[in-house]
């Protein structure tokens, strides 16, 4: 019932040259900040979800800046230095206003800001240090 196949030779595929990862100059100043905030947004709406704010956007911060500093062209190291806490916080007052349950209060509202920030506060003050050195020695090259 079943007959022999014919093998059918592959296509010789040696000779091709082989893509780079990242083929242009980089991102500009608008990707850098597109690429932070939508990284810790992510990161920090699933963390939202299931626990508090912490650990998780803290990594993502600094993945965010890494990220930044290896995809950015020339002169995007001060957006990248500047970014991460105003997307942190615009992420934060996103999944707030989204996520809260019970709605919008001023109280509340202000406890949480507080209480994420200060959760994510080592990972601020590490990506600054990062990402500031990175500036001070590339902007004068």
């Amino acid at each position: 019932m079943v007959e022999a196949f014919e093998a059918i030779p592959m296509p010789d595929r040696s000779d091709r040259p082989q893509k780079k990862g990242i083929t242009g100059p980089g991102l500009t100043a608008p990707g850098v900040v597109i690429l932070q905030f939508l990284l810790i947004l992510l990161i920090e709406t699933a963390e939202y979800n299931l626990t508090k704010i912490g650990t998780l956007t803290g990594i993502a911060i600094l993945v965010a800046n890494g990220g930044a500093i290896y995809l950015g062209r020339k002169g995007t190291e001060f957006v990248t230095a500047v970014n991460p806490p105003l997307a942190f916080l615009i992420a934060t007052f996103i999944n707030l206003a989204a996520f809260s349950g019970d709605g919008l209060h001023i109280a509340r509202f202000g406890l949480t800001i507080i209480s994420a920030l200060a959760s994510v506060a080592p990972y601020l003050v590490i990506s600054a240090i990062i990402s500031w050195g990175y500036y001070f020695t590339h902007r004068d090259k």
